[in-house]
């Protein structure tokens, strides 16, 4: 919950509109979708990685998985790679593992957006817990985050 306060507060002070919803409990972006009665490309599902240029964050829709090659060509890195659930611990102590929200500038970390989901008009994410999304307009994150756009997702079927 304290993640979720923090968010909150960073949204309040910046004069963000948002809205904030609960659901039953909810582990991946599809659940999320699913649970909040929305297409799953309008949920930002939070990717972390580590390239030798530290760690960062890639956001994309929930339908969608991340093309590292592409991620790690479009970096210019030689290296890149998933979090550790370890890792994960240790960047976002105050979420639960894997809900973090996708502010990077919360947490020092740049943050990179996947083109499709830039293409969204609002978009909702994890707010620290499996049971809080927070809603906001594409426009808002990106005026507060300013993450780079690339094209680095592909969308997979409900069955991929």
């Amino acid at each position: 919950m304290a993640m979720l306060k923090k968010l909150q507060e960073f949204l309040d002070s910046n004069g963000v509109e948002y809205r904030h919803t609960q659901h039953p409990t909810a582990y991946t972006a599809r659940e999320v979708a699913a649970a909040e009665h929305i297409p799953a490309h309008e949920v930002a599902k939070t990717v972390v990685f580590l390239s030798e240029n530290g760690y960062g964050m890639a956001v994309l829709c929930g339908d969608c998985v991340v093309d590292l090659e592409q991620l790690r060509k479009d970096l210019g890195v030689s290296r890149l790679r998933l979090a550790t659930e370890t890792e994960l611990g240790e960047l976002f102590p105050q979420c639960e593992l894997g809900a973090m929200p996708p502010l990077g500038n919360l947490f020092g970390l740049p943050v990179y957006v996947d083109a499709q989901l830039a293409a969204e008009e609002m978009i909702a994410f994890n707010a620290g817990t499996h049971r809080d999304v927070v809603y906001l307009r594409f426009r808002d994150f990106q005026a507060l985050v300013k993450p780079e756009i690339l094209s680095f997702a592909r969308r997979v079927t409900a069955a991929g």
